[in-house]
């Protein structure tokens, strides 16, 4: 693709993001946008966007020297020759991804698209939306587990990507034919303008609970964060749509009034959509899915009872696009098993197995229950905790596991800087609070996993909780390979045991 530069200044200067032009702005080719100076080559227009680790600002000369043919700045970097086209702009972040927009012909214009954010249930919420909306066709998925352009699928590297890689996929999409796109918009994004250039038909909230207030500070500041997409990021006569069973949801009903409003509900009959009647095996789920005066019996082939809720959104943001209930009923009834989320493993004569991404105290407490509510035996639970972030859960979640499961094995997850042992001890301080409890320590994960298999008898049920479908742990700075799902698997294979 090919873009003149003065083309996209004058886009960007449509949307007031431009606060001046230094040099002269003549017909420049734009082949490429750019926010790494690494993939500049000739005519990238480089965009210095300062991070928490690096400032892009100071790799414009580098840049340049590999063929930028222009610079997006927040300020004119040192040593960059006069003769070079600058564009200054207040925000460079927010300015890279409206100005990719313009260069890849604006494709969010060209597509459904429904975002989905909330703490709890984005990525499972967008794998039903997508089966769902896969019915009419091609359907492009961006987020936490894997971005898909309609023709091939890769492994996320994080939920919400940077402006000009989030509008390179859309505009892929739109070059493969998709019909829409469904996206995990994460607080991080949101908060730092990385959607700049995306518009939204359908926006989803799910729920909102203590997590990332290592960024935000506060939940009003997280919360904040999340309304960003219902406030700034919408296409006319777009639709909202709000959980009615969480606080934070009715909140933003009451702030975003409007007939554009859809609501659901797995406890008040007053909502759009509605289910009840919830029965669960280790099989799945059925309930009674209500989009206003239609009811059936839907059979949800996933574990755990809140997965009705992120079903009911998934019903709701279909419903407001035009989704038949028929359409509906058969995207959620033959949604595959999503990779980390309640990932169910059931093991001949042996365990059920579960694999779940559950990171937050309220996420682990709504895994633990779900799993109880299938569990004929011992709950045992497996997990560790990141390091580098908020410190206040480990102790909050050590509490949570001692009190619903009946044994724990304590172990790492992504231990960054810090020593695993050190962020088990601190877990321990909740474990210890409660009376009876029972747990091992087995730093290394695949050993910990083992053993909570090892000790386990039919009706037992294991829960592996925190990295879902990470493929990776993280050990200052480095990437070791490493999966849960494997973990669970290589047991299997290793003790002879055949599961479904």
């Amino acid at each position: 693709m090919i873009k003149r530069l003065r083309g996209l200044v004058e886009d960007l200067r449509a949307s007031g993001m431009v606060s001046a032009t230094v040099g002269q702005l003549h017909d420049e080719i734009v082949r490429s946008i750019e926010f790494d100076s690494r993939r500049v080559t000739s005519g990238t227009l480089f965009c210095c966007v300062p991070g928490v680790h690096n400032d892009g600002h100071n790799f414009a000369v580098a840049a340049v020297k590999s063929g930028a043919t222009a610079l997006l700045c927040e300020h004119i970097p040192d040593g960059v020759e006069k003769d070079v086209p600058i564009i200054l702009t207040a925000d460079s972040r927010s300015a890279l991804g409206a100005i990719a927009s313009s260069f890849h012909d604006h494709p969010s214009r060209s597509l459904s698209m429904v975002g989905v954010t909330g703490t709890n249930g984005k990525s499972t919420t967008t794998y039903m939306i997508r089966s769902i909306m896969r019915g009419r066709g091609k359907v492009g998925l961006l987020g936490t587990i894997t971005y898909d352009d309609g023709n091939k699928e890769i492994e996320a590297d994080r939920t919400t990507p940077e402006g000009s890689e989030i509008q390179a996929f859309l505009s892929e999409m739109v070059r493969s034919c998709c019909h829409g796109c469904v996206m995990e918009t994460s607080s991080h994004g949101l908060a730092q303008g990385r959607l700049s250039g995306c518009l939204f038909d359908v926006a989803v909230f799910t729920n909102l609970t203590s997590e990332h207030l290592d960024f935000h500070g506060d939940m009003e500041r997280y919360f904040e964060a999340k309304k960003l997409l219902f406030t700034r990021y919408m296409k006319p006569d777009c639709k909202k749509i709000f959980n009615m069973d969480d606080p934070y949801g009715k909140r933003l009903l009451g702030e975003c009034t409007g007939s554009n409003v859809v609501t659901y509900s797995s406890k008040s009959s007053s909502a759009t959509v509605t289910g009840s009647d919830i029965a669960l095996d280790v099989g799945g789920l059925l309930f009674d899915l209500a989009i206003e005066e239609r009811v059936n019996r839907v059979r949800l082939p996933l574990i755990g009872r809140y997965n009705v809720s992120n079903a009911l959104a998934a019903a709701a943001a279909c419903h407001s696009m035009g989704f038949s209930y028929d359409e509906i009923q058969h995207g959620l009834e033959n949604i595959p098993q999503v990779p980390g989320r309640m990932e169910r493993y059931l093991f001949d004569k042996r365990a059920c197995a579960i694999v779940d991404y559950a990171h937050t105290p309220d996420a682990l407490s709504n895994l633990l229950s779900a799993a109880r509510d299938i569990c004929n035996g011992r709950l045992i639970g497996v997990f560790g905790l990141g390091g580098e972030r908020f410190r206040g859960n480990r102790w909050a979640m050590g509490e949570i596991a001692a009190q619903k499961a009946d044994h724990l094995v304590l172990t790492m997850d992504n231990p960054r800087g810090e020593d695993p042992l050190l962020i088990v001890k601190d877990i321990l301080e909740g474990v210890h609070k409660v009376e009876g409890n029972s747990y091992d320590v087995v730093i290394d994960r695949k050993d910990a996993i083992y053993k909570a298999l090892d000790m386990s008898r039919e009706g037992d049920v294991v829960v592996i909780s925190g990295k879902g479908p990470e493929n990776y742990i993280l050990i200052k700075g480095k990437k070791t390979p490493y999966s849960d799902s494997e973990s669970v698997r290589s047991w299997g294979e290793d003790r002879g045991v055949s599961w479904k």
